[in-house]
């Protein structure tokens, strides 16, 4: 029995020897030698993998570069790369021919999300999200604006797959598939890359700063996101959010109660008065929504002809405040008109208009129906557009006479023009003027007023609705006499804008003319506002404010009188005006405050004698220069500098020093809007928490 174990521990003994000896004089230069054999021979029996993974990394690279122009980002190359990597390891569980049909299909979806944002982010500025494919159906209206934006290169995704299926074919004609069929060990290799895959990802997250994950889980700065995580990780993250959003009644609710009822017991909003308090008490009110016009239209003239005279008369005849911004989202127009009846923000996923039409939102409607008005909407679209035929019901207006009350007697750029939409209305508010007077249960009538013509692409089978000279006359003459004229603008999607806004500008003067002669709005505040700024791309602005009148091309920047436009003379340049006027003239001036639309409604209820507790802007009379305008992404604006919540820089206005204090307490400041608001949307928090009190 003794003789058994020392034997078996003599065998024992001898293979842990000859283990060692093995290994004895093994150096680190055979282990190096070893490593380079494995992943030699890795590489040259799995080069339809590594094509996958390298055709699909440049296919992001590609995605950052065409949107936010960043082809090389640390952050986002490494999380494309590790989620590639784990995508495809799971391959290695099909049969070497088989594995093709996976990564051509994980290619193909890979190549399909870049097509899609690359495009999006052409028209919107910003990267599509899974909340918004139930809004799918809003963009038939604006199939000539998305095709105007599609360039050749912006297909240049495609040729990824197609370069990996010519791969493909080769490798079929030298049968390498019965080569790699008798020496791979695929599950190995599987794990292998999960591994790989996973150390790379979390050697990314071990990287992450509090702000990089505050960033991620908030998703306000999607350009960020994905700079900074790479397109996949930040397409996988609106995904998931995207499914919690609509799981609110299970998840974070308690969460997002306790945050809402703190935040309005430390900002108690009570009312407040000032000079203007109750200035429009009783008066009927209509609301102009201006399809993107631009605050730089005012008083623009090209070759001493003035662009919008129309809207220049009405400035200097009303409360025009010439500082004014959009805060719009994913949503463009849908979300202005949101966040105009609600002083709320856009929604952080998807669009409000969509996805959370059927909430209890304090508004402008609400408030005023409450002291006896009736509530209407007017748009010559389709009902269904944007959803107003569930949203407007929601926001308090209690009819929409939308496409179906109007005959499309005359189109201009996506439908109704607003010449004949303008002209039909009047017989409209003109039956509902007769009506307030003949029924007891109306005192007044507020509406809304939704243009429609100066939407993008601006023209219409390829030509601009106006007749506007866009070229620059230069009142010189050439050896023949002739006067020396320069393209300028014409042709040009910005000269194309223009002419398109001259023409609505036509349009809204030929009405407020019928409104001056009429004596149905002698006691009738108009609120004009412009929803968005065009979406025009970076270098058409650019073109635009550095054009060289002289040599009649673009200024060079050795040019004294050259503007650096660059991000953020961009976003300043997206103003929009503001003017609310009435026939009598009798309050005008024009106010630079720093304000955006989040705080129209709580100025305009102030002026009108109502009150919501729920709004999160300010009546800009009682805030004034000390006001912070909020922008989705989490940038803001002060009357002192604006904040880039991407790059966690500013730009300083004037020679002041800014204290350190003063940008981290607007900086909480708008992480705090944004997220109260996101909570009071997604949450129904007005209703559920708040009781469903409407003021």
């Amino acid at each position: 029995m003794a003789n058994k174990k020392d034997k078996k521990k003599s065998a024992v003994s001898n293979n842990v020897s000859k283990y060692f000896d093995k290994f004895k004089d093994f150096t680190l230069a055979d282990l190096f030698a070893k490593i380079k054999a494995n992943f030699l021979t890795f590489m040259r029996y799995n080069i339809q993998f590594i094509s996958y993974v390298l055709l699909c990394l440049l296919s992001c690279m590609l995605l950052r570069n065409f949107t936010i122009n960043k082809f090389w980002e640390v952050g986002g190359t490494f999380f494309d790369f590790s989620v590639i990597v784990l995508l495809g390891s799971f391959g290695f569980l099909l049969r070497p021919r088989r594995q093709f049909y996976y990564f051509f299909t994980v290619m193909w979806i890979i190549t399909i999300m870049n097509i899609i944002n690359t495009v999006y982010y052409a028209f919107f500025s910003s990267f599509v999200s899974f909340g918004l494919l139930a809004s799918m159906g809003q963009t038939g209206e604006v199939t000539d604006a998305v095709f105007q934006k599609l360039k050749l290169v912006h297909f240049i995704y495609l040729l990824m797959p197609l370069i990996y299926y010519i791969i493909h074919r080769m490798l079929m004609r030298k049968d390498y598939f019965d080569i790699v069929d008798l020496i791979e060990a695929s599950k190995k290799i599987f794990v292998y890359l999960l591994i790989v895959g996973g150390i790379s990802l979390f050697s990314n997250i071990a990287f992450l700063t509090g702000t990089d994950v505050s960033r991620f889980s908030k998703l306000w700065n999607r350009e960020y996101i994905v700079q900074r995580f790479g397109v996949i990780v930040y397409q996988l993250n609106d995904g998931l959010q995207t499914i919690q959003s609509k799981l609110t009644s299970v998840f974070g609710f308690e969460e997002a109660s306790e945050r809402f009822t703190n935040y309005f017991n430390e900002h108690e909003n009570k009312v407040k008065t000032n000079e203007y308090t109750n200035r429009f008490q009783d008066y009927n009110v209509i609301v102009m929504h201006l399809e993107s016009i631009m605050t730089f239209l005012i008083d623009l003239k090209i070759n001493g002809v003035e662009v919008t005279p129309n809207l220049n008369k009405l400035a200097k005849e009303s409360m025009y405040f010439d500082n004014f911004y959009p805060q719009v989202s994913a949503g463009t127009s849908s979300d202005t008109e949101f966040t105009f009846n609600t002083s709320l923000m856009p929604v952080q996923s998807g669009t409000v208009f969509v996805s959370y039409y059927n909430r209890n939102y304090v508004t402008l409607e609400k408030m005023l129906a409450k002291n006896g008005y009736y509530t209407f909407s007017m748009h010559g679209n389709k009902a269904s557009m944007w959803n107003r035929n569930k949203m407007h019901p929601s926001l308090g207006y209690m009819d929409f006479y939308s496409q179906d009350y109007y005959t499309i007697d005359e189109e201009v750029g996506l439908g109704l023009s607003d010449r004949s939409f303008f002209i039909q209305s009047e017989a409209i508010i003109s039956d509902i003027n007769k009506m307030i007077k003949g029924e007891e249960k109306y005192t007044n009538y507020m509406g809304t007023m939704i243009t429609l013509s100066n939407h993008t692409p601006f023209i219409k089978n390829g030509k601009p609705y106006s007749l506007f000279d866009v070229t620059y006359h230069t009142g010189k003459k050439d050896l023949e006499g002739e006067e020396i004229i320069y393209d300028y603008l014409e042709g040009t999607p910005m000269g194309n804008y223009i002419k398109s806004a001259h023409y609505a500008d036509q349009c809204l003067g030929e009405f407020l003319d019928y409104v001056r002669k009429s004596p149905d709005f002698d006691k009738t505040l108009f609120v004009l506002y412009g929803d968005h700024a065009a979406q025009l791309s970076k270098s058409e602005f650019n073109y635009f404010v550095n054009y060289d009148f002289m040599t009649g091309e673009l200024k060079t920047e050795d040019n004294p009188t050259y503007i650096d436009y660059d991000y953020y003379e961009n976003e300043l340049f997206k103003k929009t005006p503001l003017m609310l006027w009435t026939k009598e003239k009798s309050v005008t001036g024009v106010f630079s405050y720093p304000m955006g639309m989040i705080d129209a409604l709580p100025t305009i209820a102030n002026m009108l004698g109502i009150h919501n507790r729920y709004a999160l802007g300010h009546d800009i009379f009682e805030i004034k220069n000390d006001n912070t305008v909020v922008f989705a992404n989490g940038n803001f604006l002060t009357s002192k500098m604006y904040y880039n919540n991407s790059k966690n820089e500013s730009r300083i206005f004037g020679m002041e020093t800014i204290d350190a204090n003063y940008i981290e307490e607007r900086k909480k400041y708008t992480e705090d809007i944004l997220g109260i608001s996101n909570d009071i949307i997604v949450y129904d928090l007005i209703e559920k928490v708040g009781n469903g009190n409407n003021g």
